[in-house]
Order: C-alpha cells, then sequence, then structure tokens
C-alpha cells in the first residue's frame, strides 16, 4: 500500500504519552512495524487526525503512496469512489462503518450523476433481488427488472427467473440512497433504457410481447434485433383498435405476439406510446365509395337509406357550418352502416376525398351510422377543418 520513495519527508514526530498510545494502537491493528515505510504510514494516519505531537529527533522517513487513476474529469462517482478507496485503507475505531459511510456517499454520487454500476446478485425473496454494491446489499424490485429477463420463457415465474440470477452479475442504476432509512433501491429498467432509447425513432415497427394489461391499455415489450426484449411501451386503449373498445382484456392477452408502432417517445419521463391500429388504414380515411355504395353498386350488409334514421344533432351543426365564411352551401348527401363502431358521439370527419368544383365533402359518424355532407366552399382542406373545429365548439 505504501512505500518508501523520495518525495515527501514527513515532520520528525514523538512516540510517547496519548498519542504514541493512539499510533500504537493503531500500529497494531495494522499489523504495522515501527520502522521505514511502515512507520511513515502510520505517521501519516496522525497527521490526518491531528494527534497532539511534539517534535523530537526521530526521522520516519519518506511516504508514496500509489495516486488512482484520474477518470471523467473528475465527475462525483470519481471522487467518491476515490474517497471510499481511501477510506477502505485508513484505520478507526470503527473501520466498517467509515467504510459504509463512504460507500453510501459513493451510492448518492451514482443515484446523482445516473451513471451504471455493476453489482453481483446475491440472494432473492418475494420483492426482488438482493444485489451487493461494494459493502452495502441494495434492493432491485421486480417491476424494475428488463423484461429481457421475464421475456425469454413467459411460462417461468419471476421466482425462477430470480433464482437463475443469483450469482451473476448486473448493470442497473442507483435511484434511491437513503442512509438514515438504510433505503439502497436498484432500477435495470433505467438502465436499459440509457443503453437503447437512442436506437428507436417515431414510426418504428417493432415485434413485441404484450406484458401487464390495465383498464387504460396494455404494456408491451418490444424486441430488439439482437432478439432480446429491451424496451417496453403503452399502447393505449384508444390505440388497440379502430372499432370502440370498452375493455382491452377483451381483445388482448398476456403473451400475445403483436406487432406495434411507436408513436410517441418521451425521453425525459423514459417513456413510450405504442399503436396497433395505425398498422391499419383508418376506415374513417377511406374514400365514400369503399363505405357507402352509389347507385348501381351493391355492398354487402349494407341497408337502405330508407331505413336509417337522421343523424340526431347534424341538423343543428349544417346550419352552423353556414355561417362560416367561405361557405356558401351545406347539403346532406349518402348515408349508410359500417360493420364497426368508431364513435358513440357524433363526430365530423375529412373525406379523403379530393374536393372539386369547390365542392367538399364531409363524414357524419355516430355508432355505426355514417352520412356523407357536401359543402360548396372556397376554403381550402385547412381552413375547412378550421372551421368544422369552430362550429363543433359552438354547438352543445
Amino acid at each position: 500500500m505504501f512505500a518508501a520513495a523520495g518525495g515527501l519527508s514527513l515532520f520528525p514526530q514523538p512516540f510517547d504519552g496519548p498519542a504514541a498510545a493512539a499510533i500504537a494502537k493503531h500500529a497494531s491493528r495494522c499489523r504495522l512495524p515501527f520502522d521505514g515505510p511502515a512507520a511513515a504510514a502510520v505517521a501519516r494516519h496522525a497527521l490526518r487526525y491531528r494527534l497532539p505531537l511534539r517534535r523530537r529527533s526521530l526521522f520516519l522517513g519518506t511516504v508514496a503512496c500509489a495516486a488512482r487513476p484520474a477518470t471523467s474529469g473528475g465527475s462525483g462517482v470519481d471522487q467518491e469512489e476515490a474517497s471510499r478507496e481511501e477510506a477502505s485503507r485508513i484505520g478507526d475505531d470503527d473501520p466498517r462503518q467509515l467504510r459504509r459511510s463512504a460507500d453510501w456517499r459513493a451510492a448518492r454520487a451514482y443515484r446523482d450523476s445516473g451513471v451504471l454500476f455493476d453489482g453481483k446478485i446475491e440472494a432473492f425473496n418475494n420483492g426482488g433481488l438482493l444485489i451487493r454494491f461494494y459493502s452495502l446489499l441494495g434492493f432491485l424490485p421486480y417491476p424494475l427488472l428488463s423484461p429481457s429477463h421475464s421475456c425469454k420463457d413467459p411460462s417461468r415465474t419471476i421466482q425462477d427467473i430470480a433464482k437463475d440470477l443469483v450469482g451473476s452479475s448486473i448493470s442497473f442504476k442507483v435511484i434511491e440512497a437513503n442512509e438514515e432509512e438504510k433505503k439502497l433501491i436498484y432500477s435495470e429498467k433505467d438502465a436499459t433504457w440509457s443503453k437503447y432509447s437512442s436506437q428507436i425513432n417515431i414510426g418504428d415497427v417493432f415485434d413485441g410481447i404484450v406484458g401487464s394489461l390495465e383498464d387504460y391499455g396494455a404494456f408491451v415489450h418490444l424486441r430488439f434485433p439482437d432478439g432480446y426484449y429491451h424496451l417496453t411501451g403503452l399502447v393505449h386503449v384508444t390505440e388497440v383498435s379502430w372499432d370502440l373498445v370498452q375493455d382491452v382484456r377483451d381483445i388482448l392477452h398476456e403473451g400475445d405476439e403483436v406487432k406495434v408502432k411507436i408513436i410517441q417517445i418521451d425521453k425525459e419521463k423514459s417513456r413510450i406510446n405504442l399503436s396497433i391500429k395505425q398498422l391499419e388504414d383508418d376506415p374513417l380515411m377511406e374514400t365514400l365509395d369503399k363505405v357507402i355504395p352509389r347507385e348501381g353498386q351493391h355492398v354487402s350488409d349494407t341497408p337502405s337509406s330508407m331505413n336509417i334514421e337522421p343523424l340526431p344533432g347534424l341538423e343543428s351543426i349544417c346550419k352552423e357550418l353556414l355561417q362560416e365564411d367561405g361557405i356558401s352551401d351545406v347539403r346532406l348527401g349518402r348515408q349508410g352502416l359500417e360493420k364497426r363502431v368508431v364513435s358513440q358521439d357524433l363526430q365530423l370527419w375529412l373525406s379523403n376525398v379530393p374536393a372539386k368544383d369547390k365542392q367538399f365533402t364531409l363524414l357524419a359518424r355516430a355508432g355505426r351510422q355514417v352520412q356523407e355532407v357536401y359543402l360548396t366552399t372556397a376554403l381550402d382542406q385547412d381552413g375547412i377543418k378550421k372551421a368544422v373545429q369552430r362550429v363543433l365548439g359552438r354547438v352543445p
């Protein structure tokens, strides 16, 4: 640990009185002889703790200490790493406590910096994994494990998976380090987000496995090119199907293999929003000829318009549209029934049928019922959209 070398000379120090007793005690604990470099180490310890020493003619030699290589420009983690290493070399009345305090400081530095740590899994319980952080033992809850473990074999229980992980190392982030409450919490999910979030983009399509199901949607684990499931995203209930979905559990089940599209990435909150329905054509934007037959055409299961009641509230909307600048005429057109229910409430949608001779078509939909609304207007598509939004804001 220490070696005699030219460089730093210590002051001559006495070895009598209380100071001598303190130094001798330390030397005995560290099994240091009182000569040469060892004496220098003892004297260095005495100076560090400012023991009351009187100068005398005894010379303890010179000391050189191996320096710890500097990394990352002296970050908080590097400083605390150096501090805990120094603490492990220095004796004290309770050296174990001194080291543990240094390790807690290191844990807080890892928490604040977000630097990843590789720790050994020592045990597990019903709630998660027990992982070593130097002299400390921290906890990684099962919900904060990477999905890659459970997706290897979805039929295995989490306890079986944890049992196989004992003895291996795992990369994680420290997310809580409270020395007073002796609470040290890790997250592997946060670590995998740091590694893999740069590899995803809005619009990407992934194969996935359905994980947990909630009232508001389904969590899907994304399969990366290496074959592992590193990240998890949410398919909101409104993004499961173009049909009206009351309960996501009616459509999806845990373990289902699905294809999903990334529609939103929140890097600050480490969240991914996914969609299943956007991998299909939006039926609301189909041409009207696919939804409602023209004269001379026949579409099975489409009843005659004579059997369809007018959409409630549509007449009031048409009157309000006539009050908008740029719209000179509003007429109702064909109506029909669809096989799927998109919304129980009345909604107006812009058709993807191009405008012709200042004629534009809207689709009014409620439940399975759909009806054309013809506009005569000088507005472009964006102007029509804003006019419809204003009208819907006025009509109750």
